[in-house]
């Protein structure tokens, strides 16, 4: 398999946001154009692509923010699952927040995602001993998860 990892380029918006939805990780309270122009704005190189051929295949958001890193998007394109993609944007994604001198990276999987957690335990990750607590500071539209919980 002749895949690279790269940095993200703006000629990969549509691709990326299409690899997103066919991996199921569009909800309808997240508008992923406006998390994609929110990532950019941070101006990190954080949102590294996975391209085979000249074809995004798969995409990773990473973050720092001094004390721990976070993933987010991970996503393999269904037609090249199981061939180490995934893992691949994992360790790039890895390697991108220890040249950042990151201690420990962190992650969300909704609980249903059984597959999900499979892979990240395969990957070394576990389980901590927390409770992930989130607040919406902004509401991204109708389908916005904070505006049905209060209706």
């Amino acid at each position: 398999m002749s895949v690279t990892v790269r940095a993200f380029r703006e000629a990969d918006r549509v691709a990326l946001l299409a690899l997103w939805e066919a991996c199921g990780l569009v909800m309808p309270w997240n508008d992923p154009g406006k998390d994609l122009d929110r990532k950019l704005a941070v101006g990190d190189g954080g949102l590294l692509v996975l391209e085979e051929a000249g074809v995004a295949v798969g995409t990773v958001m990473v973050g720092y923010e001094g004390h721990r890193g976070w993933l987010n998007y991970l996503a393999v394109s269904p037609t090249h699952r199981r061939r180490g993609c995934g893992e691949r944007l994992v360790r790039a994604a890895e390697d991108w927040l220890a040249e950042r001198g990151c201690p420990k990276v962190n992650l969300q999987v909704r609980t249903a995602n059984t597959a999900a957690a499979r892979f990240y335990e395969a990957v070394g990750f576990r389980v901590d001993d927390c409770v992930s607590y989130g607040k919406r500071l902004i509401d991204d539209g109708p389908g916005d998860h904070e505006s049905r919980a209060k209706s």
